[in-house]
């Protein structure tokens, strides 16, 4: 078992009285040590295959349709639960400013008498410093998996508000660009941006309904003493998710802005074009007229024809000028 488990096991450790037993423990070991000293096993886990899952699977009797979930790691956020086991899904979210990028990624937690599971997909919100930060706090820790299941959606949560630091940025960006004097189309952008928007809210608004029963509904392997801080993630999570529904409208109104400004630069430019036509029209109508093969055009014969035909064409083009000018045509 070992041996199958070393590459994957980020870390095992025991909690007894809301105090991490020292030293390193195999699986085995750990879960032995929990039982004896009546405290609770968190194994961590990175992205297992099914092999290397299965042997976790059989020491805490994990629910087979809750492992395959934990494996294949598309599942929206849930809570559900199995026989004597609570199986929990989390979206987690990480931005990257240069590509513009939400990168998505999940952490599922199987809880139950004595043991926690974390199993964790994708680079975002690594649970090290989840770790590290609940073993300080060994009164909360002494509530049992219920408190490492509180640390770690508070932890995913606060994520999300980083997340939506970084697009309320770009957002901001985007209006000064939009109404620049130098404007330019923009709908890329804003269109790639509200991707990567849909996909955040694919991940925060699901989430609201099992955290929502972690804090209204006595759930298995979660002390009644922890609601309070669930509901405390609750109120964090619902603002989250407006904010995320805002930057989505302020997106949309950006885009339509944008597209406005478009149109309205199209028919600027129109208008120019459509000017400066008219105006090549006139020494164009007077040259076609005069290079006609008749005999008998007026003035054909006049000895300063050729000057009053310039001069003329120069009159008209400069009245034409002056009146599109006068009309912001030009």
């Amino acid at each position: 078992m070992a041996g199958r488990l070393n590459g994957v096991i980020v870390d095992c450790a025991v909690y007894v009285e809301g105090k991490r037993r020292e030293g390193h423990l195999s699986l085995d070991a750990a879960v032995s040590a929990a039982h004896e000293q009546e405290g609770f096993v968190w194994v961590g886990l990175h992205e297992p295959t099914a092999a290397e899952f299965e042997d976790v699977a059989l020491q805490f009797s994990l629910h087979p349709l809750a492992v395959e979930d934990a494996i294949h790691a598309h599942q929206r956020p849930k809570l559900e639960q199995y026989d004597d086991s609570l199986f929990v899904v989390l979206k987690t979210a990480a931005y990257h400013e240069a590509p513009e990028l939400v990168e998505i990624g999940q952490v599922m937690m199987f809880l139950g008498d004595g043991f926690v599971v974390t199993v964790r997909h994708g680079q975002t919100t690594a649970l090290h410093d989840v770790r590290l930060r609940l073993e300080q706090t060994p009164d909360l820790l002494r509530h049992g998996p219920g408190a490492v299941l509180y640390a770690v959606v508070d932890q995913v949560v606060d994520d999300y508000s980083l997340v939506l630091d970084a697009l309320d940025h770009d957002v901001d960006q985007i209006e000064d660009s939009v109404f620049a004097p130098n404007r330019c189309n923009h709908a890329e952008r804003i269109y790639r941006l509200k991707r990567e928007v849909l996909e955040f809210k694919r991940a925060v608004l699901p989430l609201a309904e099992p955290v929502h029963r972690l804090v209204n509904v006595p759930v298995q392997c979660v002390a009644a003493g922890l609601q309070e801080y669930f509901r405390d993630v609750h109120d964090h999570l619902l603002r989250d998710g407006e904010r995320a529904e805002s930057v989505d409208a302020l997106l949309n109104a950006a885009l339509d802005a944008n597209l406005t400004q478009v149109g309205v630069q199209q028919n600027e430019d129109m208008r120019k074009i459509s000017a400066w036509v008219a105006i090549a029209a006139v020494p164009t109508m007077l040259a076609g007229i005069y290079g006609m093969n008749f005999d008998n055009i007026p003035e054909l014969k006049f000895h300063y024809g050729y000057f009053v035909a310039l001069t003329g064409m120069a009159l008209f083009c400069l009245l034409l000028y002056r009146a599109f000018r006068r009309n912001d045509w030009l």
